[in-house]
């Protein structure tokens, strides 16, 4: 039987959690969902990660709200995903920072991610009936290229680029006086990684990047909140190996001539067994299986994913 494309069938609303995972650092969770940092300076607060549209943000406010009344005045999008960043308009940023890489992939694929994100989450997009409805693309109004620092008052918040990963602009925020990061989609917790715009040969090194900074916590971009180092260190592994779980059966098929649905069934039997029960594990498969393929065959640049492609895709693995 073919399986509802994408997250269609996943309507159910989400039980929200709210973490602090440090002096003044919270995580915002909800079983899977796209998740959110919550940075607390001595004047002002950052947030990381917009969530899809301002009536999810402003949940996140919410929760902002009953622990401190400073401001927003940063918000840090780690990569360009429409279902990251569409709800930037809720938080009034003055500042909104992204990698100069990832600013160029709004501007390259954002328009096509868009429209393909409302298509394949549409409890995200809850009450948004059609496309024209939905936000407008968010624009950065801060980048850098390797590192920056950020003064909330005394607290200083690293933003780096530690690699390609999940896409080619990922960044991490670094909170040193606390040692806590924020990783974006680089890292989850119990939910599969989407890999449609992702860099598997990279992937592994920039977690192993991200280990030596020997951080205390993690808010990941989907799962639990991570704190303690057992817990953070059991993360980076259980990441790892599904990037590598997926990408080695594929490549292996891909390489030798073998077809795209054959490269689908090896990657179903490598994984299936461990990551079935994970957060969004149908959803992601076809598109990690299809990028997976084209980077073995040396696609360095992701190809853009459109509403007829996803379709179309689904069809072919899924149908």
């Amino acid at each position: 039987m073919a399986k509802q494309f994408a997250s269609a069938g996943d309507l159910a609303e989400k039980k929200i959690s709210f973490t602090e995972i440090g002096r003044d650092l919270w995580a915002f969770t909800a079983e899977g969902d796209p998740n959110t940092g919550v940075i607390i300076g001595d004047d002002s607060v950052m947030i990381v990660e917009a969530q899809a549209t301002p009536e999810l943000a402003n949940k996140v406010i919410e929760k902002v709200r009953s622990v401190t009344d400073k401001p927003i005045t940063h918000l840090a999008l780690t990569h360009y995903h429409a279902v990251r960043v569409l709800g930037a308009s809720a938080y009034n940023a003055p500042t909104i920072v992204m990698s100069e890489k990832a600013r160029s992939m709004v501007a390259e694929r954002g328009a096509e991610d868009r429209e393909s994100e409302f298509m394949r989450f549409p409890r995200l997009f809850k009450g948004y009936e059609n496309i024209a409805d939905v936000p407008p693309l968010t624009w950065p109004t801060t980048t850098f290229t390797d590192r920056m620092s950020v003064y909330l008052g005394k607290r200083r918040v690293d933003l780096m680029f530690l690699g390609r990963a999940h896409t080619a602009g990922d960044i991490v925020i670094h909170v040193p006086d606390e040692n806590v990061m924020f990783t974006g989609d680089i890292v989850e917790y119990h939910s599969a990684c989407y890999c449609g715009d992702g860099h598997f040969g990279d992937w592994p090194k920039t977690i192993e990047k991200i280990r030596a900074f020997d951080v205390d916590a993690i808010a990941p971009g989907r799962g639990d909140a991570l704190v303690g180092r057992d817990m953070v260190n059991a993360a980076l592994d259980l990441t790892t190996d599904f990037v590598t779980s997926t990408y080695d059966p594929v490549a292996r098929v891909a390489r030798k001539g073998g077809s795209l649905k054959e490269a689908w069934d090896a990657c179903r039997a490598e994984c299936d067994p461990k990551f079935s029960d994970y957060a969004i594990y149908e959803h992601c498969l076809p598109f990690n299986v299809s990028r997976a393929y084209d980077e073995a065959l040396d696609i360095d640049t992701p190809r853009v994913w459109t509403a007829q492609r996803d379709r179309e895709m689904w069809e072919a693995l899924q149908g």
